[in-house]
């Protein structure tokens, strides 16, 4: 359990310190931006793995014991964030990475980008939030936590470095978008766009969703419905 939460604490905290402005910038000014993705990736997927591996390690040790309406959560969550990852990787999104130039589009927010400009990391945070109350047990939630804290937190971290480096331009697209789902719509800074979004991804997404829920046994260890 002692490593578990050494690994979740330098995966989150290498995220972080690698993403922090002055440490970024000295990085990638002395060896470029290209090498300083790749060794980011790397890092990202070294402290990933290897909190993994401490996790399939660790002792069971329960903290509660999980309430039918908590089993039931994932079914009911899972499949808009699966859309939101889905329309995160489909959709032309200023804050994903290396794709500041759709910050000059006449419309640099559209579809899903209108609902919540973080769609990826939100498709992440429901799916750690919503099986955390299923699975009361220390270890996973140190994992879940661990995913969740990064999602959320990286959600400021991204913004803070699109508006230093795309100013007014940030400033635009951040108008008509939002952290919080629907926060820019409902504040009517903008409106919801379904064409914009398309049920190809809402269907999709539903796909996916389905596609995992079969393989969940294989990849996670556990059948999705018991």
């Amino acid at each position: 359990m002692t490593e578990l939460v050494l690994t979740a604490l330098t995966f989150v905290g290498s995220h972080f310190v690698l993403a922090n402005a002055p440490v970024r910038d000295a990085i990638a000014s002395r060896f470029g931006e290209g090498l300083f993705l790749v060794a980011y990736s790397i890092i990202a997927a070294a402290t990933f793995a290897w909190m993994v591996v401490a996790y399939g390690a660790a002792p069971y040790v329960e903290v509660w014991a999980a309430p039918a309406w908590a089993r039931l959560l994932p079914f009911v969550v899972m499949p808009f964030a699966f859309i939101l990852v889905v329309a995160a990787y489909t959709t032309a999104n200023l804050t994903a990475v290396m794709q500041d130039k759709v910050a000059a589009r006449a419309d640099p927010a559209p579809g899903i980008m209108r609902i919540t400009r973080h769609p990826m990391m939100w498709g992440v945070a429901l799916w750690a939030a919503s099986h955390a109350p299923a699975n009361g047990d220390a270890a996973t939630l140190i994992l879940l936590g661990a995913i969740a804290v990064l999602a959320l937190g990286g959600m400021v971290m991204i913004d803070i470095k699109k508006r230093r480096r795309l100013g007014a331009d940030w400033a635009r697209f951040a108008a008509t978008t939002s952290i919080v789902p629907f926060g820019a719509i409902l504040a009517k800074r903008t409106t919801f766009d379904g064409a914009g979004i398309g049920w190809w991804r809402v269907g999709l997404g539903l796909a996916a969703y389905g596609f995992f829920m079969a393989i969940h046994v294989w990849l996670i260890g556990v059948p999705a419905v018991q």
